[in-house]
Formats: structure tokens, sequence, C-alpha cells
């Protein structure tokens, strides 16, 4: 293939390596059959339909080295798609983005198809542009639009061998496409070694386990690859002790006798299998020439698959023309658009195997060539690695490149090459400073296992260096990735009275984290805690200006909730709400505020506000690509909807929620709070109930409690409108008595109604009194209702109609639909109890009428069976617009926001779906709704 004459090429690339195999159906060869593999082929033959058909796909295989995951990659790329593949090279993959840039290098003309946005990610991570790092998401979305426009023209599916060899940063941006293919003639497949930590950024897509042959797999394959009679006892303690591996027993038909197969000759006591194989395949290097074996071990040591290094390489050393012939003789090593061995587990066993001043010593040349083609980062990780001792002027080439890795988005990158920093690093002080600038990277790419190793060693070192705060707060931060938020806020404390006082934006945001991590642990709030950092908080910004940002208003207003009381913090906690992601040039913070200002709206019952906060939270995590906010901001969206009544509206708030959380690389069971709540009101019970335990599983194992309250509360509302008072009191009772911020505060009306039901006046009694005083503090209607309708509950005779109008009164100037329903149903019920059967039904009428509307089919069910103990049959309500037309999640998604007037390149940006995904799904929706026109959508879907 032809490159283009301005190739964009990153710093850390060589520019002569060698581009991806890119093969169009033309130059396929014809498909052999694989002995033993008819599913796995039919699976691959099925994804290359469906591309060829114009959807997508994406499989992941995975098996033990042999099993045969690289002939069934050679089986897809015989098929008659186009394919590009990479494999992945073990000494590159702490070099950030490099598998990424071999994959995009031969579909550079594309990058002009993608939004200018994108396209600038994709420069700035190559290197070429010298911007911000781009979040993950927008690179991979533009790698997904470079892929997609290359697949307009023809099908195309992106092979990737040996993925457990990628940079992580290569094989996230490419998991993330995989997820998103759709309807772009595109598909994904990936080969890795079975159980490697390296490949948990596939979870989730389709995969495929490839095991060792079954017997009459095995059987077959040794007939076809040997002439000669396999006796039947040879064949089965061939294939007992192989597991039916193929590359195993080929392998061993090399190393045994004619005499032997045939049963004539015994069998050696312990045949090369297993680890065996490396010393197999060691066995057949020692008779190749000396000037060979040094060839071979200049490619294993390679970061590229480029001929034209090796050769090079070889030069360097002055090895001749022909060393590499009997390399290929042997069938160990094949040059020809690229260097390939045989397996990769020659070329593991070649390298470590080689004495360690050759290793040093192909490094060195690898480096050499790096440094002539003006590739820092490549020169640096060989220079390093032919290095054994400490090496100043090594180690700070290292860290040069680290810092070229952040600026690009490389975390993982920036972590490796100042962990190898260090350990070349001569002095301690620098030894140290680069182990802790390490341990951040780390745990900035998600690695806290080994950032806290590294602190570990850093810290005694840094405290001597009168750095105990920095160590301090580090660890803190390690400790509340973990969960450990007791170890977090303590350690929190410890480096604040440590810190410089002066340090105003240090101390404060040490000091909101330390708040939060006292709140948000499994053990639940700590009085004595919460109140002692509280009081440490306020006593602080006592003597400083008044709080100016969003989260300042947030940390003294969640301090003077524990420290002073409610009534005082409503002031400061309301700002707050309100002034969360409101600066439209910031990028908004990905960490605390999210979810703290979620709970302080619903502390002091300001549902506008809470709207108007996750309503900012979802544009500004749009804008800036930050999808924790964008996650957290939905989520809190969906829970907005569902008490509005707004439940397909909460469906796809819940749904987009989800995918967010997946290509986060979170577990579902992390994101299942808001569609609890969804469940629980849609009275979906079974799907509520194993959501509820799902997500409360996930909770206790990772120490979120905050996991735990959504399933209470969920199964709190699911009880209520199923009538099952008693248990919806049991887990009403688990949050009451915590009392966390927002879940304590909107729990009281539930623990007021469930217990006046079940006969526990105290307990109502009790709950009642809390809620008044909060409510009446907030004075805001939503408040005011809940409170009128549960005084109303527990009020005698004489009062109790007065409260339930009043209740609906106030709740009918919020947006809170179900509150009103509610209202509605008690006071109906009431009224039935009072033998006023006429006034009952007219409010067990409307109860069931707002509930029924809203998709809430408990609490409708239950307000029809009131209606009918009344002497009345509900009527069936079916309001305008609640016609299911069968749309899926995504496709009501996409016609809501074509609706809107929003192109197809706006939706799919929106959606992070390349524009032929968005312009199927729309096709579709034409088809569902009957229509032919955008223009008629819009009318439809209001």
């Amino acid at each position: 293939m032809t490159e283009p004459d301005r190739a964009p090429t990153p710093t850390d690339e060589p520019s002569s390596r060698r581009s991806p195999s890119l093969r169009s159906p033309s130059s396929r060869p014809s498909a052999s059959p694989l002995v033993g593999r008819d599913r796995e082929c039919q699976m691959l033959d099925d994804l290359v339909q469906s591309v060829a058909d114009g959807l997508s796909g994406s499989l992941v295989i995975l098996g033990e080295p042999g099993v045969g995951k690289t002939r069934l990659l050679d089986h897809l790329s015989s098929s008659g798609i186009r394919t590009v593949r990479i494999v992945g090279i073990e000494s590159e993959f702490s070099i950030g983005f490099a598998a990424l840039h071999r994959l995009l290098l031969p579909l550079q003309e594309h990058f002009a198809d993608v939004p200018a946005r994108q396209r600038t990610a994709l420069l700035t991570t190559f290197g070429v542009l010298e911007e911000p790092p781009p979040p993950k998401f927008l690179l991979g979305l533009a790698a997904l639009g470079v892929l997609a426009a290359a697949a307009e023209s023809d099908p195309l599916i992106c092979v990737v061998d040996d993925a457990q060899w990628l940079d992580r940063e290569s094989l996230d941006v490419l998991s993330f496409a995989a997820r998103r293919v759709y309807a772009d003639s595109l598909g994904f497949v990936f080969a890795a070694r079975e159980g490697h930590d390296l490949v948990r950024a596939l979870d989730g897509l389709p995969t495929h386990h490839v095991r060792g042959l079954d017997r009459d797999g095995s059987y077959a394959l040794l007939d076809s690859a040997r002439p000669g009679p396999v006796s039947s006892l040879v064949a089965a303690r061939i294939v007992a002790e192989t597991g039916g591996n193929p590359l195993a027993m080929r392998e061993l038909l090399t190393q045994l006798t004619s005499e032997q197969l045939a049963g004539r000759l015994p069998l050696p006591q312990q045949l090369p299998t297993g680890r065996g194989l490396n010393a197999h395949f060691l066995r057949q290097l020692e008779v190749l020439p000396p000037e060979t074996r040094s060839l071979l071990v200049l490619a294993s040591a390679m970061s590229t698959d480029d001929p034209s290094t090796l050769w090079r390489a070889a030069a360097l050393l002055g090895l001749p023309d022909d060393a590499a012939d009997a390399a290929h003789a042997l069938d160990v090593l094949t040059i020809g658009e690229t260097v390939a061995f045989r397996h990769p587990l020659i070329r593991s066993a070649v390298y470590h195997a080689a004495d360690p001043r050759q290793r040093r010593l192909a490094h060195s040349i690898m480096a050499t060539i790096a440094e002539m083609d003006d590739h820092a980062d490549v020169a640096a990780w060989h220079r390093a690695a032919a290095t054994s001792a400490p090496d100043e002027d090594v180690a700070a080439d290292l860290e040069r490149s680290a810092d070229r890795a952040e600026r690009r988005g490389g975390q993982l990158a920036q972590a490796r090459f100042l962990a190898r920093a260090a350990e070349l690093s001569p002095g301690p002080y620098e030894r140290s400073d680069r182990m802790f600038r390490a341990a951040e990277a780390y745990l900035a790419a998600g690695d806290g296992i080994l950032a806290e190793a590294l602190l570990d060693k850093a810290g005694p070192w840094l405290d001597a260096a009168g750095r105990h705060v920095d160590v301090q707060r580090l660890r803190a931060l390690i400790a509340m990735f973990h969960h450990r938020y007791r170890d977090a806020w303590t350690t929190l404390l410890d480096a604040i009275d440590h810190a410089d006082r002066g340090d105003e934006e240090l101390i404060r945001g040490m000091l909101f984290n330390a708040l939060r991590a006292a709140l948000a642990g499994r053990e639940g709030i700590d009085r004595l805690t919460a109140q002692e950092i509280a009081r440490t908080i306020l006593d602080y910004v006592r003597d400083k200006h008044p709080p100016t940002s969003a989260r300042d208003l947030l940390l003294e207003g969640l301090a003077t909730r524990f420290a002073v009381g409610y009534t005082e913090a409503l002031p400061l906690l309301r700002s707050s709400v309100r002034a969360l992601f409101i600066d439209d040039d910031e990028p908004p913070d990905a960490h605390s505020p999210p979810v703290a200002g979620w709970f302080a709206g619903d502390e002091i019952w300001d549902d506008d506000g809470r709207r108007g906060l996750f309503e900012r939270g979802i544009d500004q995590g749009r804008r800036h690509g930050v999808l924790d906010v964008l996650q957290v901001s939905l989520g809190g969206r969906c829970v907005s909807q569902c008490w509005a009544g707004e439940m397909r509206a909460a469906e796809q708030s819940a749904f987009e929620a989800a995918e967010i959380t997946a290509l986060m690389g979170l577990p579902g069971a992390a994101g299942l709070g808001p569609m609890i709540q969804l469940r629980a009101w849609q009275g979906r019970e079974k799907e509520c109930r194993d959501n509820a335990h799902a997500g409360a599983a996930w909770g206790r194992q990772w120490g979120s409690l905050y996991m735990e309250l959504a399933a209470w509360s969920g199964l709190t509302v699911l009880e209520i409108g199923l009538g099952n008072y008693a248990e919806a009191l049991a887990s009403a009772l688990e949050i009451y008595e915590r009392d966390n911020l927002g879940y304590g505060s909107t729990i009281l009306p539930d623990v007021v109604e469930a217990a006046a039901r079940v006969g526990q006046l105290a307990t109502a009694e009790a709950a009642l009194v809390r809620l008044e005083t909060r409510a009446i503090a907030s004075g805001t209607p939503w408040a005011l209702g809940v409170l009128a309708r549960s005084r109303a509950l527990v009020a005698p005779v004489a009062d109790a109609e007065r409260l339930y109008l009043e209740a609906i009164e106030s709740l009918l100037s919020t947006s809170l639909r179900v509150e009103v329903a509610r209202a509605h149903l008690v006071y109906g019920q009431w009224l039935r109890r009072q033998r006023r059967r006429r006034d009952a039904q007219v409010q067990l009428s409307a109860a069931y009428q707002l509930f029924d509307s809203m998709g809430a089919e408990a609490f409708a069910a239950r307000a029809g069976s009131e209606l009918l103990a009344a002497g009345l049959k509900p009527i069936e309500f079916t309001p305008e617009g609640r016609v299911d037309p069968g749309l899926t999640p995504q496709e009501a998604q996409v016609a809501r926001l074509a609706a809107t007037g929003a192109t197809n390149s706006e939706i799919a940006v929106h959606m992070f779906l390349t524009t032929s995904t968005v312009e199927y799904h729309l096709s579709k929706i034409f088809k569902k709704l009957d229509i032919t026109s955008r223009r008629q959508l819009a009318s439809v879907i209001h």
C-alpha cells in the first residue's frame, strides 16, 4: 500500500513501521478446513455475513497458547471480507497508543471524514498536534469514525491477534469502538490468551473460549498431520498429555519417530508438553548458526514488526545478509511484509533464553535505530531495557517520555515510563519522587494496587524530605479508590494538620474528600466522625473568604449540616445545588460534586434545583467528555423523571446511564441504582428485586453504602406499591436508622406510611417528628406536601381531611406526579374507611388514572382495587401518545433526538454512535411508526 506524502507520525512510533495487513477479497487465499473447529468457523462466518449485510458485530476469542486462535483468524481473513489486522507485540505494550497508530495508519485518508474535534483528538494522541489530552471516549469515537468511514465503500473487519500484548490505551479505545458498532459494515475480532489480566478491557463483549480439541478432533488432526500410521494407544497418550492442544500435538509429532508413533518402540517417559514446549522450541533452535540465533534475539526484542528495522539492526550488529535463511528453512521466522515468528511462544522462548548481555545489546541497537528515526520514546524505552545499573541520563529520558505520554492522555504509559525511571535513578530522592509520580499516574489509570505498592516504597523517603502532606493525600485517594473510607478520612485529617494553612485550594479539596469519605463508607455515618470533620471544616473556613465556587458552597453547606444543624445549612446547600455545573467553559469536576450535589438536593427537598443540576451535568459531561459526571447526571435525571411520572423518559435515561457505565469499564451492577428505582415505580417486581439484589451485593463487596441505600429505597417503593407494608417498613428502616444524606430525608414519608399501616405508631410518630423538623425548615412545596400527607395518615379524623387536601394542593405545584397520585390514593382510602363512597371514588379515580397514565402498574393496580371496593369499576385510561410502537431503548432515544430537529451527525455524537447506525435506526423507526419523514416523527413522538 502506498502511503500518502504527509503521514501523521506520532513521536513515539518509528516512521518506518510497517502498516498492518490490509487485505481485499481479491488477494485472499481460499479457506482450508480447520480440523475440529466447525463451531468456531461458523461463528466467524456468521460475523462475516453480518458485516457483509451492512450490520456489525464483535467477537473475543480466548484460549491458551497453541490452541489455534491464530489459525481461526487466518480462516476469517480467507473468507472474502476485507480485513485490517495487527498483532500485539510484548515489547510494545508500554508505549501508549502504539497499536492504535499501527491500526489506523493505513486508513489515515479517512481522518478527514470525522468531526474536527475527533480528528484533533487523534492527531493529539499521535503526537502531531500539541493540544490538551483528549477524553478517552472522544478518542474512541474518532477511531470508530475512521473505521466506519473506511467500511462505507467496502465492509471491513478489524482483526487483533495477541490482544493481551496491546498497550492498554489502545485496547481501551478499540474495546470502546467495538461496543458501539451496530449498522456500520464493520466488525471486530480479538484473540487473546485465556485469563490474561490485560484483556479485562474486553469484558462484556461477545466471547468464545477455545478449548483443546475433543477426542475425535484430536485423532483427526493427528491423522492429517502425519503421513504414517499412529497407534491408537500412542494417540490416546498424546491427546491426554496435551489436552487436545493442536500446537502441542503437532510439535510432538515432529519429535517422535515413526516407530514410536506406530507403537513399535516405547515413548519417552516425559513428553515435551506444556512448559516443555519452550524447551522443545529451544532445542530446535540449537541447530541454527550463531548469527541466525543473534538475528532471532534482535527480532524478539523489536517493538515493531517492520522488516527494515530488523535488517538495519542486523547491519549494525554486523550480521551477514543470509543470517535469516536458516530460520526460514526451519520455519521459525518469516520475513515478508512483516516480521513474524511461527508462534508467539517461540518469540518468548528466544527472548528469555538469551544471555542477558545479548538482550541488552539487542535493545541498545534498537534504541540507536529509534534515535536515528527521531522517535525519542521508543529510544528511551529500549535504552532503559539495555541498562542494568542506575543511570540518571536514561532515567531523565524516561521522565521526558512520561511527560509526553501525559500530554497525549496515555496515563498508563506515563506510569510505566516513570516507574522504570525510578528503578534507574541513582539518587534516593529522585527515585522516590519518580515513584510517587508513577503512583499518581497508575491511580489515574485505574490501577490502585500498583499505585499503593509504589507509594509504600516512596513514602519514607518523601516523608523525610518534607512531603508528608503529598504522601498522605495520595494515600487517602488510593484508600477511597479501594473503598476503604475510614482509612481515607483519617489519613486526610492527618494531612490537613500538617498542611500549609495558606494553601486554601489544597486544604478545601482534602476537607471535601474527608467529609465525603466519612459519609460514603459502608459502615454508615459515624456521627462523631462526621461532626468532627465538619467542625474542622468550619474552623478552617471561619476566617477565610466566603465560598465562591459551587464545590466550596457544598463543602460548607455539608459541614454546617452536620456540625450546626439542618436549618442553618439550608441556604448554603440550596445555593450549591443551583451553582453546580453552571460554568460552561470549565470542565466539570469528575470526582465527588455530582453525587454530593444529588443528595444535597434530596436532603433539602429541592426538586427544581436537582433537576437543573442534572440537566447541566449532562450537558457539561457531553461537552467536555467527562463520563463520570455524565453517568451520575443521567442516573439522577432518571430518578427525577420517575418522580415526575415520566417513565418512558426515565427508561431512556437509565438505558443511556447503563451504556455509559459499560463504556467506563465498570460492571453493570455499579450503575443499577436508577434502574432499581425505575423498576420499582413501574411495578416490575421480579426485575426490581433482581436488580436490588445485584446492586446491594455489589455495594457490600466494594464498600459502597449508597448502592445498598438505592436497593433499599427501590424495594421500599415496590413493597408500598404492592401493599406489602411490613416488608416496606423493613427496607425503609435500613435507611431511616442510618439517616444518610439525601436518602435519610426522602425515606421519611415512606417510614410514616408503612409504620402507620402495620400499627407501629411509635415508629411512625418518631419519623414524623424528624420529617417535620426538616420539611418546615425547607419550606418547599415538595417538603410541605409530603409532610401534610404524612401527618394526615396519623391524624385524628377531625384533622385528617384538611391535611390530605393541603398535601394535594402543595404537591400539585411540583413536578412530582407520583407524590400527587399517592396523596389521592391515601386520601381515597381514608374516605372509603369513613364510608364516604362517592368522595372516595373521586379521589381513587384520580389516583388510578394518574398511576395508569404513568405506567406505575403496581400502584395503579392498588388504586384500581380500592376503587372497586368503593363501588366503581376502573375505566382503562390511555392518554394520547401511550402507544408502544415496539421501539428498542436505543431506537427510542434516536427518535426522541431526531424529533427535536437534531441531525444524524449530532445524534451520533450525542449517543456515541456512527451516522450509519443512526441512519439504520431511523429507517427501522419510520417502518415501526408507519411514517416517512422527520416532520411526522416529531408529531408522533410528542
